[in-house]
């Protein structure tokens, strides 16, 4: 394995209710599963750099609920975000929604795989909107450039482990 930044893929074709972001991660498929379902190892990587993330409320099972509060610099709330776990495998993959507390509502449907490659693990996340300007709001709101350097946050806490 190797330890350089993962090349990270983000397609959101025009019209469509999908984005799908993609990264191979130099960490075994164990170890970035346990960042997606760990509280202690999610704050460590979900937010951009700026924001510390703190989990509010997290069950990553069939029916269970998360939430998630993206704090500023000072510690104050600038964001939340919530959804419920639909279908979690272990070390295989996790379907959820995804909702932005600010705009109640506009839940996208979001499934992370995780696959073996060549001693690392490819991730793949994708997403589904309601409508295409749902999906275009999230992209324009920074998804698109915060893709790589959270895959890359993911990829430090993974081979840390």
């Amino acid at each position: 394995m190797t330890t350089t930044t993962p090349e990270t893929t983000y397609v959101a074709e025009p019209g469509s209710y999908e984005a799908t972001t993609t990264a191979v991660i130099d960490a075994p498929r164990e170890a970035v599963f346990r960042c997606f379902t760990e509280p202690d190892l999610i704050v460590q990587w979900w937010a951009p750099p700026k924001y510390t993330v703190e989990v509010d409320a997290f069950d990553p099972t069939p029916g269970g609920g998360w939430r998630f509060l993206v704090l500023d610099e000072d510690g104050k709330e600038d964001a939340a975000f919530r959804g419920v776990c639909h279908d979690v495998v272990p070390n295989e993959s996790i379907c959820q929604t995804f909702e932005w507390e600010g705009l109640p509502g506009h839940v996208c449907l979001q499934t992370a795989t995780f696959e073996e490659v060549d001693g690392g693990t490819r991730v793949t996340e994708q997403a589904v909107f309601q409508s295409v300007a749902d999906r275009d709001g999230m992209s324009e709101s920074g998804m698109k450039e915060q893709a790589p350097v959270g895959m890359a946050k993911l990829a430090e806490v993974a081979r840390s482990l």
